[in-house]
């Protein structure tokens, strides 16, 4: 997709509407426990300041229903993303009014303001024409920056491109495009991708896609119970999906006309019930014992996945290989952002699609020794489907 970017717009004195994703997770006392969304929206803002436009921030936080709550504010963004530009952050009472465009046109160049909750309004989510209208009345330039929200065709995503002539995109959709859109379109071969989560159905687009581009699928995390049951194999308690047995086999067959390597698990590890404290070992997969359930891949799989990670030129990695929020069920899923870093640092290209995997490689505390981790858990996922994001479809070419 080549989308005209901040690089390509004269900024100077002019308003600058940038949608950014700022839903960025609060405790109890309203304080941010992880500002990762707001740091990576930084090269964009600071271009915009720098460069001398009048910067006016929009974002959603959270799910208030359409009606304004204060648990949902945008005001603790603000006053974060103030202490990391080190300059003052105004914040707007709300989105849409005549206030508000008060506020908007006193701007001088190089001052930011942060718009209240886009979704304290129904129409946001509606995609509702006035309401686009209305926002893009505040800025003469539009730059949409949040990949996380792409996939979604909301008024301040989609529908504000149809009353504003210049929208662009911002950094880091353009890293995202660079990296999700290179690893499709010309990946450096071998590409291998690792495809992990609970569910077949949730991937069954994905694999399919992907089935046109790579050489290698490595199949961890719960769907790969479907796939065993399919061969006829016992699955004891683990998850399965029962009316999804016979897309196993076919995506098994699809793999073998199309000579793709598509590995399964030749071991998991087994437990009596997913806690923390649940006695677990490892058994062959054509050995999981009656009543039990398995929660990650095990030690012969780590070591057969490993190679093909350490053998890649490209890597992508969407869903993790068990149950990895519990601590000792996170070895399969550590093992994996393990050998992703190394091949990380033997040049490969490493590509994190966002969501679980995300988090997993952040609770191994790798993030830093991946090429790039996607922003956007849904909507990388549907880039990777093949499926066109609105939010970026909608920018000018």
């Amino acid at each position: 997709m080549q989308k005209k970017t901040l690089s390509d717009i004269a900024i100077q004195g002019k308003r600058v509407l940038m949608r950014v994703d700022f839903n960025v997770p609060l405790d109890e006392d309203k304080n941010i426990t992880d500002d990762k969304r707001i740091v990576e929206a930084l090269p964009s803002i600071r271009k915009v300041l720098d460069k001398g436009g009048r910067l006016i921030l929009m974002s959603h936080l959270g799910r208030p229903k359409g009606k304004p709550n204060p648990d949902f504010s945008l005001a603790p963004a603000a006053a974060r993303l103030s202490r990391l530009l080190e300059c003052p952050v105004a914040m707007a009472g709300d989105c849409i009014g005549t206030e508000v465009m008060q506020e908007v046109l006193a701007l001088q160049d190089g001052e930011v303001i942060m718009l209240e909750n886009l979704r304290f309004h129904p129409e946001e989510e509606a995609n509702d024409p006035d309401f686009a209208r209305e926002l893009a009345s505040l800025g003469e330039i539009y730059v949409n920056d949040a990949f996380g929200t792409a996939h979604r065709a909301h008024a301040s995503t989609e529908g504000i491109t149809r009353y504003m002539q210049t929208a662009v995109a911002g950094f880091l959709i353009e890293k995202e495009l660079k990296y999700l859109g290179k690893a499709l379109q010309e990946p450096e071969r071998p590409f291998v991708a690792i495809l992990g989560g609970s569910k077949i159905s949730g991937k069954i687009d994905v694999l399919e896609n992907l089935f046109n581009k790579v050489d290698t699928v490595l199949i961890g995390g719960a769907m790969i119970f479907t796939f065993f049951k399919a061969q006829g194999l016992d699955t004891g308690n683990s998850l399965v999906e029962d009316n999804k047995l016979e897309l196993a086999l076919s995506l098994i067959r699809q793999a073998k006309e199309k000579n793709i390597k598509l590995l399964l698990p030749r071991d998991v590890i087994v437990a009596k019930e997913i806690s923390a404290d649940a006695d677990s070992r490892p058994v062959s997969v054509d050995a999981i014992p009656e009543g039990m359930i398995g929660v990650d891949i095990g030690p012969e799989t780590r070591d057969a996945f490993r190679r093909e990670i350490l053998g890649a030129r490209t890597v992508l990695w969407n869903g993790p290989m068990g149950v990895f929020e519990i601590d000792r069920f996170a070895e399969g899923t550590f093992a994996i952002a393990e050998a992703m870093s190394q091949a990380t640092a033997s040049g490969a290209t490493t590509i994190i699609g966002g969501g679980d995997s995300a988090a997993a490689v952040a609770k191994a505390g790798l993030s830093d020794l991946m090429t790039h981790i996607s922003t956007g858990g849904g909507a990388s996922l549907e880039f990777l489907e093949g499926k066109e994001l609105p939010g970026i479809a909608a920018l000018n070419d």
